[in-house]
């Protein structure tokens, strides 16, 4: 059944229609991402500003309902993967994860590397799944881990092909955090550097995080020409010289096309 709103109801939501425990376990679960080991009951409520009672109650159903799990030995609470799983689901535009992965694993078989694929979230990216590489040596990321927008491969490789209106906004959240040197640190050098992404047909991670590791990322493309996401490799320096990277770059762009054509996306 459609439930309409009236104009009068709509201006009132904020007033009539707040659940503020509702807000509250929500602040929890948001807390808790940016802390993969947890927190105990005393920090949560202090960091919050919630009462101990309340609290307790939030984080005890959120145990109950599998979306937190709670370690008796460190007496913290940290995030359950139940909620990966739903942000799975709201990923699934045209069964994603399922076109994506198989390539993921192809782009590691072509490069030998470490494959990923990520998204865009509210204000960065999320990193969503891995094909790890066939070296000794490999990077291992966790599902759900942040990356920021202004100096990965994956956020320049989207943030080039955005629209402008979506782009201006993720722009705004930007504060280009100085990692090194090689750390892009305005907008006007980062609106640069994402002309020579759509010129190159991607993107590049030039130690511009973490000294020593590059990555080399390009967008993938739903069927209305939006970008969706991106793949990418990411390696030593020793290993990913000047000709490996132009190497790799093709095979990269030729995944990421596949993906997109799967996606319903085509050239024009």
């Amino acid at each position: 059944m459609e439930i309409v709103v009236s104009d009068m109801e709509k201006i009132d939501d904020n007033q009539n229609y707040k659940v503020p425990n509702l807000e509250k376990g929500i602040s929890v679960l948001e807390y808790l991402s940016n802390y993969s080991a947890g927190k105990s009951l005393q920090e949560i409520k202090d960091i919050l500003d919630i009462s101990q009672t309340t609290a307790y109650r939030i984080l005890n159903t959120l145990v109950r309902l599998d979306y937190l799990i709670y370690n008796n030995d460190t007496k913290r609470y940290r995030l359950s993967h139940k909620l990966l799983s739903l942000g799975y689901q709201a990923l699934n535009e045209h069964n994603l994860l399922d076109t994506v992965l198989p390539r993921l694993r192809e782009l590691r078989d072509m490069t030998q590397e470490t494959a990923c694929f990520g998204v865009l979230g509210e204000e960065k990216g999320i990193f969503i799944e891995q094909a790890q590489g066939n070296h000794a040596f490999r990077f291992v990321l966790s599902p759900g881990k942040p990356f920021e927008l202004h100096c990965s491969a994956p956020g320049k490789a989207i943030m080039a092909y955005l629209p402008n209106i979506s782009r201006d906004r993720y722009l705004s959240y930007m504060t280009f955090q100085k990692y090194n040197e090689k750390t892009i640190q305005s907008k006007e050098e980062y609106l640069e550097e994402l002309e020579k992404v759509r010129i190159l047909g991607y993107a590049l991670d030039n130690e511009e995080e973490l000294s020593g590791v590059i990555c080399v990322g390009a967008p993938i493309f739903n069927f209305t020409g939006h970008p969706c996401g991106a793949i990418w490799i990411s390696g030593p320096k020793d290993r990913l010289d000047k000709e490996t990277i132009h190497s790799s770059a093709k095979c990269i762009r030729q995944i990421a096309y596949q993906i997109s054509s799967e996606l319903g996306y085509s050239r024009k």
